[in-house]
């Protein structure tokens, strides 16, 4: 089993830092919406897309599928009424050479192992796809 610990810090106002691993990051906690710092649905997006492209590069050196660069785009869609993250759709794309078979057993790698991913599966609506794409 693995353990995590952030630390996290707000001041009067709103501005916010977490500590995770050493790093500092800044995000956005006022009533309303700052400018230019993360709000938490942007983080928690933020979360996934790390998930997903440490899994990217996990399972092309477990199933040997070499890749140039991977890029997500995700996109949330919050409910006001609970205050819910309901809909969670993304497009990963990934500059390889890898065929659509191997394609397609990657994203299954990348979503089935993926701890946030799976944690947000449980509680809301995930989808996406794959495609290849020259990301030069």
């Amino acid at each position: 089993m693995l353990e995590y610990e952030v630390i996290a810090i707000s001041q009067a106002g709103g501005k916010a830092e977490a500590n995770a691993n050493k790093t500092i990051i800044s995000f956005d906690a006022t009533s309303g919406r700052h400018e230019q710092l993360p709000n938490p649905a942007e983080l928690l997006l933020t979360s996934l897309s790390a998930c997903i492209l440490k899994n990217v590069e996990r399972y092309s050196e477990i199933l040997n599928i070499p890749y140039r660069k991977a890029r997500i785009k995700i996109k949330g869609i919050r409910t006001d009424n609970p205050p819910v993250m309901s809909e969670i759709e993304y497009l990963l794309e990934i500059d390889t050479d890898a065929d659509e078979r191997k394609l397609e057993t990657w994203h299954k790698n990348i979503l089935k192992f993926g701890t946030i991913t799976n944690t947000l599966m449980r509680s809301c609506e995930v989808s996406g796809k794959i495609t290849k794409s020259n990301l030069f």
